[in-house]
């Protein structure tokens, strides 16, 4: 998809690309928050509200033209830690992994930090492969491995059996070395 806009206007607007970065970052940040707000204002309890953040991610996942978080694709252009855009991106990761602690927090006395990590590295791996394998096997099977987390701090089982408890591989196409 291009733009409509002339490098001219992005100028007039933005000093450089890094600027421009920053800009599309802050309103994925903005987006995202809104997105986690809502999926927690739909359930009650935490255990739903946990299922509720994993579901909004999955319908990311689902959507046309899913290319990946844009927040792991930004770390991969400019990983200097010290860089800001680099820090922006450390400061949204921070405030999801302390949203999903504090969720994960009120679902059991167990600590939660451990389990959030968890969440956070499925949902980071299920971003990457959205883009590259069948984005309904990747959603499928990135909520299993939340009903599992949720699982194993509750003793309940929040998820049923899907395709994905039978299919060996992310896709259904055969994928050759080069």
């Amino acid at each position: 998809m291009e733009a409509k806009v002339t490098r001219a206007t992005l100028y007039r607007h933005f000093t450089g690309k890094e600027d421009l970065v920053l800009a599309y970052l802050d309103q994925a940040d903005q987006g995202i928050r809104g997105q986690v707000a809502a999926a927690q204002a739909s359930s009650e309890s935490a255990v739903g509200k946990v299922q509720a953040v994993a579901e909004s991610i999955t319908q990311g996942i689902l959507s046309p033209g899913f290319r990946g978080c844009a927040f792991l694709n930004a770390a991969a252009e400019y990983p200097d830690p010290a860089h800001p855009i680099h820090q922006f991106i450390l400061a949204h990761r921070q405030w999801f992994l302390n949203t999903i602690t504090d969720l994960l927090a009120q679902t059991s006395d167990a600590p939660a930090a451990p389990a959030a990590r968890h969440l956070v590295m499925l949902r980071d791996g299920a971003m990457a492969a959205g883009c590259l394998f069948d984005p309904e096997l990747v959603s499928e099977t990135f909520l299993q491995g939340v009903a599992g987390l949720l699982l194993a701090r509750t003793g309940t089982a929040t998820a049923t059996a899907t395709a994905a408890d039978t299919s060996p591989s992310l896709t259904n196409t055969t994928v050759q070395a080069t």
